[in-house]
């Protein structure tokens, strides 16, 4: 019987593939970050969860990376790089600070090797992006992390990338869809509520 993917261990609620690999740390940006990926086989597993990985994808690079440990512990390596880098990169354009030329060469590193790897497929009456096969590649999973944050750098959207304002250091990152674009949390009932009972207690104080 085959085995669920565990996707509930990862959040993948913003819907933007390098903006959910980015939230993959918990309180990303307080002292004490919380990772959820603690090794290779959690990367193909956060790669299965957001669909990037077929099942049989993700059970060839399993075996793969079991067959070469110190192969699969360089490309996780890369991962955790391309995720930091990639986190800074909007954490920085969010604070509308310019973004440090080391992390976009971390991004334009990843991104040249996925470019190789895709081709224009005829679907129907038109045509679209669409991967080549992965084979052996360890770090294939990254590609369409790469594809995705260089797709949002260039869209329409970058303007709407936000950090959570939990100043305890959540560190979210989400796309603010809200009309007049005043969102500030990751979320009202965690963030959210949290900092308006505190600025309610603080203005008690104040009234005292």
């Amino acid at each position: 019987m085959e085995q669920p993917v565990e996707v509930d261990k990862f959040d993948l609620e913003v819907g933007v593939l390098c903006l959910d690999f980015a939230n993959t740390v918990d309180w990303h940006a307080s002292e004490d970050p919380q990772d959820r990926l603690d090794g290779y086989d959690d990367l193909i597993l956060w790669g299965e969860a957001a669909e990037i990985l077929s099942k049989e994808q993700a059970d060839h690079l399993r075996q793969l990376a079991a067959e070469q440990p110190a192969s699969a512990s360089i490309a996780f390596s890369e991962a955790v790089r391309l995720r930091e880098g990639i986190y800074r990169i909007f954490v920085d354009l969010s604070e509308q600070k310019n973004v440090n030329g080391d992390d976009l060469a971390i991004l334009n590193s990843v991104l040249s090797r996925a470019m190789a790897h895709l081709k224009i497929s005829a679907v129907d009456d038109a045509f679209d992006w669409a991967w080549v096969e992965g084979g052996d590649a360890l770090d294939q999973v990254l590609w369409p992390v790469a594809r995705s944050a260089g797709e949002l750098l260039t869209s329409d959207e970058l303007d709407r990338v936000r950090q959570c304002a939990d100043d305890r250091g959540c560190g979210y990152l989400f796309i603010d869809t809200s009309r007049n674009r005043s969102r500030r949390w990751c979320s009202m009932e965690t963030c959210g509520n949290r900092a308006k009972a505190r600025r309610f207690y603080e203005r008690q104080q104040e009234d005292e």
